[in-house]
């Protein structure tokens, strides 16, 4: 299986669009931006465009039309051609002179059928043919007034970001993230004649809201086109309820079957609940610089997985806040600067301390290359000497230009590393390792306890104190760590004090930070009563009861929690380590919580079989690709674990540093020892770069769906989205450690 096959399925789908773009004025909404900002860039959009009256725009209700000189426009859309998106599409072009209008949506016909409400049946008998994009076709030439005119709507599957050789992330699924028990009780008020469910195993398809259930057959209908492109058949299999969901839906794709019967290769996908470990998205166990920046520079506006460089330093402008606006922001993804690109990848696979270093040594190449008058100085790497270096290039245009993407991602480092919230990472591990021996040697009250002084109001914090985001990522970690609940009276009382001291922090803010402004559900610290506050607490703490009980009712990935003896500390160990561990154990055991999906009735009847005779049942490692898709996001470190723990399972493993996949040889308990294993890890957007509950836990959501309220009562066609940006997306992105996925 070739690794390139993933990386060019993102690159060809931008090839079709940019192939349509020439002399146009082109409108992206920010999750085809951000696959555009990962894949290729905006430079080769703009070089395709190859027009000074033309010009990249966002596609919002408000965007600016197009002039008299400026007669065609190509949308580039991540969402289903409906609804608002429909009405906004109509608002730009009635107001501009357009002449000539191309609409690429990421979804793909199939669902639009399915959107429409069209039975199956019709559908099936409709293959071929594309009846809503021609309605659509035909209002485009309406609304531009002249039924002449030229219109066209088409399907590309833009669904990845590719962040890494072996990270690819969705941000027009950032926002999909798996359901906690109390939300339970939320599809069952919407659904009173209905059979009650009883928790969360209870739930299917059947059980979801219409806007849910199609927000995931967009996700389906973009992981299909992914497998059409690789040649493969894929098995599915989950680890979650949510994760069940939808790896039901893609095994029974109805436009997929076809193109099974012919695929020459078979591939292995498996969904895991983010829920089920939270811990590992807001801890701090990962020693990579990546995690540090995202977590501590701003996010990049609109993304959910990069952040903004300051560039100042490069200028002649002074370094002070006021001028931070002034010179656009650098960013981490380089897509089109080869030697950035591979410090980029190197920076994601190795340790802060090997990283700092690696970072150092590219700007002294540069500098030697540039012939800048560089002075050496070995030993420990400071921010004082990264600028050094960095400032070397600021008066020498042409080195700006030759090395642009290096310093970008040198000034992203130098910036980290000063930056306070960086200091506080050990702090922060510091504790998490504490909170593990008090969580095997005393009761979850006593715990809570110890974390009780740390509550500070901020006229009595210093810096080294935890802010209320803080305090909120580590009740997520001591939550999320810990085994199901048992409520007591102490566990009660050492709840109640939490919450009012938190309740009382919450009000007496000077200001409250986007996050709060969230839990609470007030824009301003003077309209925040004690009332109001107490009310969020007791909210939070039911998510994070929802948080402890997430594994409940798994049978063999129960625990996240290693008790420590007289030879060893207690310890955290990852549900995703757990997982591959499992996937590639000699013996090859039926895993109790790795479901595999049924895709039709040889499948079923293979099952059913099983129980009176010996037939073998699909396990994750029968085939030689395998897909690891975490719907909620990942960090860095999480991704990175994956990949080695592959390597190390697989003896002889050899790494692919150009590819989203890792080519393996497989070990002796598969039948075939020399075919090659391949392995891709993608991650929805909380897709994917920060970890749940970072910086900007503002913009993430709480795990048990904060807003599914008002996600249930959504009539928008839109899908379902949140502001949480990639991770964050406006909610799924790469997770980073201060960060947002709540």
């Amino acid at each position: 299986m070739s690794a390139s096959g993933v990386l060019s399925f993102t690159q060809q789908g931008w090839e079709q669009v940019l192939a349509k773009v020439k002399r146009a004025v082109v409108y992206l909404d920010a999750a085809c931006a951000e696959s555009l900002h990962w894949s290729c860039g905006s430079t080769r959009l703009l070089e395709a465009v190859g027009s000074p009256e033309c010009h990249l725009r966002e596609f919002e209700s408000d965007a600016v039309g197009g002039g008299a000189k400026q007669p065609k426009a190509v949308f580039v859309l991540s969402r289903l051609l409906k609804g608002r998106t429909v009405e906004i599409l109509r608002d730009i072009i009635c107001r501009s002179h357009f002449q000539y209008c191309v609409v690429v949506t990421t979804v793909s016909h199939a669902v639009h059928l399915t959107a429409n409400h069209v039975p199956a049946a019709a559908a099936a008998e409709m293959e071929g043919q594309q009846p809503v994009f021609e309605q659509l076709e035909e209002k485009l030439c309406e609304w531009m007034g002249n039924i002449n005119y030229t219109a066209e709507v088409l399907h590309v599957p833009l669904l990845l970001a590719p962040v890494a050789p072996h990270l690819a992330l969705t941000p027009a699924f950032a926002s999909l993230f798996p359901l906690l028990p109390q939300d339970v009780q939320l599809l069952n008020s919407v659904r009173p004649d209905k059979r009650k469910l009883g928790s969360l195993g209870d739930v299917d398809a059947t059980a979801l809201t219409p806007e849910l259930l199609l927000q995931i057959r967009c996700l389906v209908s973009g992981l299909s086109s992914l497998c059409e492109h690789l040649g493969v058949r894929e098995e599915c299999f989950a680890v979650g309820s949510l994760s069940r969901v939808i790896a039901a839906d893609l095994a029974n794709y109805t436009p997929a079957k076809n193109r099974r019967k012919t695929a020459a290769g078979r591939a292995s996908v498996i969904f895991v609940d983010r829920t089920l470990d939270l811990t590992g998205a807001v801890g701090h166990h990962g020693d990579n610089l990546v995690e540090k920046i995202i977590s501590a520079l701003p996010q990049l506006p609109g993304h959910t997985n990069d952040v903004m460089v300051n560039m100042t330093e490069l200028t002649s402008l002074r370094t002070e806040e006021e001028n931070y606006n002034v010179v656009a922001p650098g960013c981490l993804a380089q897509s089109n600067d080869t030697t950035a690109k591979a410090l980029w990848e190197a920076l994601l696979n190795i340790k802060h301390k090997e990283a700092v270093m690696e970072v150092r040594r590219h700007l002294v190449e540069a500098a030697s290359r540039e012939n800048l008058p560089i002075k050496m100085s070995m030993g420990r790497v400071t921010p004082g000497q990264l600028m050094s270096y960095i400032q070397l290039f600021k008066n020498n245009l042409k080195a700006l230009m030759n090395h642009c993407g290096l310093l970008q991602l040198g000034l992203a480092t130098a910036q980290t590393l000063k930056h306070p919230q960086t200091t506080k990472w050990d702090n922060f591990l510091a504790f998490e390792r504490l909170l593990l021996q008090s969580i095997g040697e005393s009761a979850m009250s006593v715990v809570l306890n110890q974390l009780l002084p740390m509550i500070k109001p901020v006229t009595q914090r210093t810096n080294e104190d935890y802010s209320p985001e803080e305090l909120l990522i580590l009740l997520i970690y001591i939550y999320s760590v810990t085994e199901e609940l048992t409520a007591d009276k102490d566990l009660g009382e050492a709840e109640e004090k939490v919450k009012k001291a938190l309740a009382q922090v919450f009000c007496e803010e000077s200001e409250l930070s986007p996050l709060l402004q969230k839990i609470t559900d007030c824009d301003s610290s003077i309209n925040l009563t004690f009332h109001k506050s107490k009310i969020a607490t007791d909210e939070l703490f039911i998510s994070l009861r929802d948080i402890a009980g997430a594994r409940g009712l798994m049978k063999q990935f129960k625990s996240v929690y290693v008790p420590g003896n007289h030879t060893h500390q207690a310890s955290y160990k990852p549900l995703l380590k757990q997982v591959v561990e499992e996937i590639f154990h000699p013996e090859r055991p039926d895993s109790a919580d790795i479901e595999h999906m049924s895709s039709g009735l040889t499948d079923l009847l293979k099952t059913g079989f099983s129980m009176f005779m010996k037939v073998s049942r699909h396990h994750p490692s029968d085939h030689p690709l395998l897909i690891l898709f975490v719907v909620g996001g990942v960090t860095v470190s999480e991704a990175k674990m994956v990949k080695d723990l592959v390597a190390s399972l697989k003896p002889g493993t050899q790494k692919i540093k150009r590819s989203i996949l890792e080519d393996a040889e497989q070990s002796s308990h598969m039948m075939d020892k020399d075919r090659d294993y391949s392995m891709g890890i993608f991650f929805s957007a909380l897709g994917c770069l920060r970890p749940v509950l970072q910086k900007e836990l503002a913009n993430a959501h709480l795990p048990a769906f904060h807003d599914l309220a008002k996600k249930l009562n959504v009539v928008s066609d839109q899908p379902i989205s949140n502001s949480f940006d990639c991770f964050l997306f406006h909610f799924g992105h790469l997770c980073s450690h201060l960060g947002p996925t709540f």
